[in-house]
């Protein structure tokens, strides 16, 4: 059975981070559900592109996924940070030692949620100092940050990277080598 993800789209959202890793995982062989934070309506992204959601968040959220991904885009991060519907399905993920991926500004959600406290972490430059408050991550730049079952990544260019980690989290080395090959994609 391939593994699963959910993608959870808001007003915001960077489309970019969110259609970039939609398209490397589901070439990775990973089943993602694209669910829209507040309903199943089209939503409009970060630079006025429209992206219609799979499913309302509300229509999946008792669903188990084998990963969450939180694309950034400040607006979208933030209304994802503020909701408490996507704290419990954080804090669940996270006590079933389940992936949670965040990119962006993405991270934020993390933080206002109390998830990955004492994890290796990234986000976009500019929310390195809210990322710090409360000291509870050790911040790294590097493109894309794996620690145990959290991903984080960057921004829009670091998008493929994060994608790519991914698929390696939940479908190994080989699987990542033979969607990076096609896509005329080098380390």
């Amino acid at each position: 059975m391939a593994p699963t993800a959910l993608v959870i789209l808001a007003e915001g959202a960077e489309e970019m981070e969110t259609v970039i890793t939609v398209d490397i995982l589901r070439r990775g062989s990973v089943s993602v559900t694209v669910a829209g934070l507040d309903g199943s309506d089209v939503v409009k992204c970060s630079r006025d592109v429209l992206i219609k959601p799979d499913e309302a968040l509300d229509d999946v959220i008792t669903q188990k996924f084998d990963a969450i991904v939180i694309p950034g885009g400040l607006k979208g991060a933030k209304s994802i940070a503020e909701s408490p519907k996507i704290k419990q399905l954080l804090k669940k993920q996270e006590s079933e030692g389940l992936v949670i991926a965040a990119i962006c500004a993405g991270p934020l959600a993390l933080n206002s949620h109390g998830i990955a406290h004492g994890k290796r972490v990234t986000s976009y430059p500019a929310t390195k100092n809210d990322m710090m408050q409360g000291d509870h991550y050790t911040y790294c730049e590097d493109r894309v940050v794996v620690d145990g079952n959290i991903v984080t990544s960057r921004g829009p260019g670091t998008a493929m990277d994060f994608g790519l980690a991914l698929v390696e989290k939940l479908q190994g080395k080989e699987k990542r080598a033979a969607v990076a090959s096609p896509m005329l994609y080098s380390d």
